[in-house]
């Protein structure tokens, strides 16, 4: 799972991220926002596995205000602790050009995170620049590869042969790839064929509210199980 902000307005309607998260920067208002982001999607996951939904993982983002906040730690190891849910089931995903900012001070807390059991990921992989140096020293769970790489597989060969090559090294760090964006079966199978680890986008499924992700969380569970649900 990826918890995924939006906002339905009764004045506005519905506002994209791209146009109120800026904002929200810009008036000091992310920081508030993301621990209430990262303390619902660690509740819902907690509550998910109490009702027999096995191991979800959930990636929540972090903002440039959020790393850059001394509490980070603290404030995830609480909500943690407060939800109840098991540091492994968390992942934290960070920009790649976000992590570039300030390497050397975002290397000691992603290992001090990592340390703790959280999960971590480079979100939007191939826009930011980094390093492969930099990168290897990173302690990286996944990579996710921007989708703009993904939305021309088949038609421009040179982005097929950067999302192999993202894929081959990214398994070279021990690290697994997700592609972002997938939403065509063409898609799929060329990442099938270059052994990318996850797939995400609209092939597989639009974002949803957490009622509805339930009602199709609940078609995987064995039928002895989905019996005992609410």
């Amino acid at each position: 799972m990826e918890a995924l902000l939006r906002w339905s307005s009764a004045e506005l309607g519905t506002v994209s991220p791209a146009e109120f998260i800026p904002v929200a920067e810009q008036c000091g208002l992310i920081q508030e926002i993301g621990l209430w982001v990262l303390r619902t999607a660690c509740a819902q996951m907690a509550q998910w596995s109490r009702k027999g939904f096995g191991q979800l993982t959930v990636s929540v983002n972090l903002s440039t205000r959020q790393m850059h906040n001394g509490d980070l730690l603290r404030d995830v190891l609480h909500i943690l602790d407060s939800t109840g849910l098991p540091p492994a089931r968390l992942e934290l995903e960070i920009t790649e050009s976000l992590l570039m900012e300030k390497v050397e001070e975002n290397v000691v807390l992603l290992k001090t995170l990592r340390a703790c059991g959280i999960q971590l990921a480079i979100d939007d992989f191939g826009t930011g620049y980094s390093s492969f140096a930099y990168l290897k020293r990173l302690p990286i769970d996944r990579i996710k590869i921007d989708r703009s790489f993904i939305q021309d597989i088949g038609r421009d060969g040179e982005n097929g042969a950067i999302v192999t090559a993202i894929i081959s090294m990214a398994h070279e760090l021990d690290m697994q790839v997700v592609a972002e964006g997938v939403e065509a079966e063409a898609q799929r199978q060329f990442l099938l064929r270059a052994q990318c680890d996850i797939i995400q986008g609209y092939h597989l499924a639009r974002p949803m509210p957490a009622d509805t992700a339930e009602a199709s969380l609940q078609s995987f569970l064995p039928v002895s199980a989905a019996g005992l649900q609410d």
